[in-house]
C-alpha cells in the first residue's frame, strides 16, 4: 500500500522532531546512522531522503540506546533486527533474543485465522523458544508439521514446536502426529474449494469476503474438531 505524500518527512523535519530530546543531534549524525544500516530512508527521484514515522522511531530508539544504555552500534543493530523479526531483544549483550508474543494468562495467544504472523525466528531461536531438540525438529519437518518461510520460522511453527514439546511429556512423538497434518490438509482443501470462486474475482469486495469466509470456516472447523474429540472421550468413560 502506498504511503500518502505527507506521511514522509524531510531530513530537516526529522532533525527538528528529534532535537527537543537530543540536543546534539545533527544532519551528519543521521546520515552516519543511515550509512551504518540502522535506518533506510527512501529517496525521491532527485535523490532527497524521505523518512517515515517508522524511520523516526528507529532513530529515536538508536539515540536512546546510545545515550541511556551506552550500547555500541553493533548491539543496537542486533536489537533492531530482533524487533523487526518480532523478537524481544536480549537484556544483556551477547544474550539471546526471545519471542515477543501476545499472551493470555501466561500462555501464547493464538493468532486469528488468516492473519500472517510477523514473528521470524532462526532455526536456533525456534529450538530454544520451542523447547525441542534438533532431532525433533528434523522429524517434524520430515512429516510436514513445521516448515520454514524462506529463511525463518513464523509464530505458527513456534506454536507447533511448543505443543510437540508438551506432548512429548506424555510419550507422544512427532511420528504419532502425522494424522493431525493429514486432517489439517483436508480441512484446508475444503476451505479452498469454498473461497476459490471469490478469490478469482477481481473486485476488492470479493477478496475481503474471501478472507472473512476463510476465517469463519476455519474457526468453525476447529470448534467441530474439538467437539468431536470431546464427545469421543466422553464415550470412553
Amino acid at each position: 500500500m502506498s504511503v500518502p505524500a505527507r506521511a514522509y518527512l524531510s531530513i530537516g523535519e526529522v532533525l527538528s522532531k528529534l532535537r527537543g530530546d537530543f540536543s546534539d543531534i545533527t544532519i551528519s549524525k543521521i546520515r552516519f546512522l543511515e550509512a551504518e544500516g540502522l535506518i533506510e530512508p527512501q529517496r525521491t527521484p532527485s535523490g532527497y531522503r524521505k523518512f517515515t514515522n517508522t524511520d523516526l522511531e528507529r532513530l529515536r530508539y538508536v539515540l536512546l540506546a546510545q545515550r541511556d544504555h551506552y550500547l555500541p552500534l553493533r548491539v543496537i543493530k542486533e536489537n533492531l533486527d530482533a524487533l523487526d523479526r518480532g523478537l524481544q531483544p536480549a537484556q544483556i549483550a551477547g544474550g539471546a533474543a526471545a519471542p515477543r508474543l501476545a499472551t493470555v494468562d501466561g500462555e501464547l495467544a493464538p493468532a486469528s485465522f488468516g492473519e500472517q504472523s510477523d514473528l521470524r525466528l532462526s532455526r536456533e531461536e525456534l529450538l530454544k523458544s520451542g523447547s525441542i531438540s534438533e532431532e525433533q525438529l528434523v522429524e517434524l519437518e520430515s512429516y510436514g508439521l513445521i516448515a520454514p518461510r524462506g529463511r525463518h520460522y513464523d509464530g505458527d511453527a513456534l506454536a507447533v514446536a511448543r505443543a510437540v514439546a508438551e506432548l512429548a511429556g506424555f510419550g507422544i512423538e512427532p511420528r504419532h502426529l502425522r494424522s493431525f497434518k493429514s486432517a489439517a490438509d483436508r480441512e484446508i482443501g475444503l476451505i479452498e474449494q469454498v473461497i476459490t470462486p471469490l478469490t478469482r474475482q477481481k473486485n476488492p469486495e470479493a477478496k475481503a469476503r474471501a478472507e472473512e469466509v476463510q476465517r469463519e470456516i476455519a474457526s468453525l472447523s476447529v470448534r467441530l474438531h474439538a467437539s468431536l474429540v470431546r464427545g469421543g472421550l466422553h464415550r470412553l468413560r
